[in-house]
């Protein structure tokens, strides 16, 4: 596990990477409230591929190091997945959208609690993996409770989400790479 602690200190930057893409998504979903579907589907693809893609790089670089290194790449391959299909196939409708959204926002809200639980007891501040999974399962039911919802209150929801996630996971980065300092220095 001591491995695994200085990976996730090495690596802080990835989960500031995708704090930060998160928040600007999220600032862009409130500046902009009358993005057409075509171009939320695009930032929202651009996104997901991205918060994918550097979730499963930290699989595939942890995977000697990492015993469930899988959870990390069933979350990378999770959002490469919907990112990629968001892409694919640009004229879906706004509920199909919604339901890509909801599914990737429960299963990989539940694969970071479960990581979380697993590192609770190697790291410190794993309560912010915790309610970014949390967060990210929540946000998924409401969008399937509330398909109804107006795409502004959906382009709304969706922006509070990915800045309340992104700041998660900068307090999360900032947080591991105090750790390392703390080590050092003690």
């Amino acid at each position: 596990m001591d491995e695994l602690i200085e990976d996730l200190r090495r690596d802080w930057w990835l989960f500031l990477v995708r704090g930060i893409a998160a928040i600007l998504f999220g600032i862009a979903a409130f500046v902009w409230p009358g993005l057409t579907l075509a171009v939320l589907v695009i930032m929202f693809g651009a996104y997901v591929l991205v918060d994918g893609a550097f979730g499963l790089f930290y699989a595939i670089r942890g995977r000697k190091q990492l015993d469930y290194w899988w959870l990390w790449a069933i979350e990378g391959v999770l959002g490469i997945i919907v990112g990629v299909l968001t892409f694919v196939m640009p004229g879906i409708t706004a509920l199909v959208l919604l339901m890509f959204i909801a599914a990737w926002a429960i299963v990989g809200g539940a694969l970071r609690i479960i990581t979380a639980f697993r590192l609770r007891k190697e790291i410190r501040g794993e309560w912010l993996l915790i309610a970014g999974g949390a967060l990210s399962i929540l946000f998924g039911v409401l969008l399937v409770a509330v398909p109804q919802a107006g795409i502004l209150s959906v382009i709304w929801l969706i922006g509070f989400y990915a800045v309340l996630f992104g700041v998660l996971f900068v307090g999360l980065a900032f947080r591991l790479r105090r750790s390392g300092r703390e080590d050092v220095h003690a």
